[in-house]
């Protein structure tokens, strides 16, 4: 049993353990989204000293607003995109590097270092070679899909966002994944091997199964860098052409800071933060069932 002093001595140990993380927490995250919310029920420009309170009146304007909703579809859209291909590709890549394939640490190193570049960079890294390196490949190959320039077109615009956020992201996720494939027994491959298993036949019925804790991560990750995305839809494309590329976050950041409605821009971005939550949950919930044991 416990006597007091010990108590009082793990309590010490605690607090000085996780009271600085537990405050910087409580100051940079909870606070701000709990004054966010309550922002939500006053009408305010962001500049005046009035704030006069509303009620219900921000959400019933975000449900009005025909344009948020276009662009949370939108955003669902390249979610889904993005996610399905950052994890294959992602996996695909951790395969190949724990091959034993000649130079792995340098195509690992190559592979990772696209996450290491900032959004806004990675945006203007690739708008010149959307705007000026492909049309010139397009003119001189005479391959159509490349000789105009992909960020003037509605469709390939967004094509464009996606795989700039594969080529972001996929080497990230492959490092969660090489883990992952380093933790599958060796005893069960040597095993499906032994009994005339073809490579394929274990990926998917070994390793993929053994695998489900890694794309729980990967799947969260991406999911929830995917639909905040910001700085690169900003960098690459502005929200172009004719607004068509315009994601949900871009679309709050411009009703709150650009056309001064921060009542109803902090509303939009908790109803962004309620279906991101709804889904990021589900998919863990729903993931989850299908660990199994080695």
């Amino acid at each position: 049993m416990l006597t007091e002093r010990k108590l009082s001595k793990r309590l010490y140990n605690q607090l000085l353990f996780t009271g600085p993380t537990l405050l910087a927490f409580t100051c940079v995250i909870l606070v701000p989204f709990v004054y966010g919310i309550y922002m939500t029920f006053f009408k305010w420009d962001g500049i005046s000293s009035s704030m006069p309170f509303i009620g219900l009146d921000n959400y019933q304007a975000v449900l009005q607003d025909k344009k948020f909703w276009a662009s949370v579809w939108l955003t669902i859209k390249y979610v889904a995109a993005s996610v399905l291909i950052i994890n294959v590709l992602g996996f695909a890549l951790a395969y190949l590097v724990t091959s034993g394939i000649r130079g792995q640490n340098f195509f690992r190193a190559s592979f990772f270092s696209p996450n290491l570049i900032g959004g806004l960079v990675l945006g203007f890294i690739w708008q010149f070679i959307f705007h000026i390196f492909l049309p010139s490949v397009g003119e001189s190959t005479g391959w159509s899909i490349f000789e105009k320039t992909w960020l003037g077109d509605e469709t390939k615009a967004f094509w464009a966002l996606v795989i700039v956020t594969v080529w972001q992201y996929a080497g990230y996720m492959m490092v969660i994944f090489i883990a992952g494939l380093m933790s599958v027994p060796k005893d069960v491959l040597e095993a499906a091997r032994i009994d005339g298993a073809s490579g394929f036949r274990q990926i998917r019925h070994m390793i993929l199964p053994l695998m489900v804790p890694s794309f729980i991560v990967t799947v969260f990750l991406s999911l929830q860098r995917s639909f905040m995305v910001y700085d690169v839809n900003y960098a690459l494309t502005g929200g172009g052409p004719f607004g068509s590329t315009v994601m949900a976050s871009m679309h709050v950041y411009d009703k709150a800071f650009q056309r001064f409605d921060y009542g109803v821009g902090q509303a939009e971005a908790f109803v962004l933060f309620f279906i991101v939550a709804t889904i990021t949950i589900t998919q863990v919930y729903m993931t989850k069932k299908l660990e199994v044991e080695a």
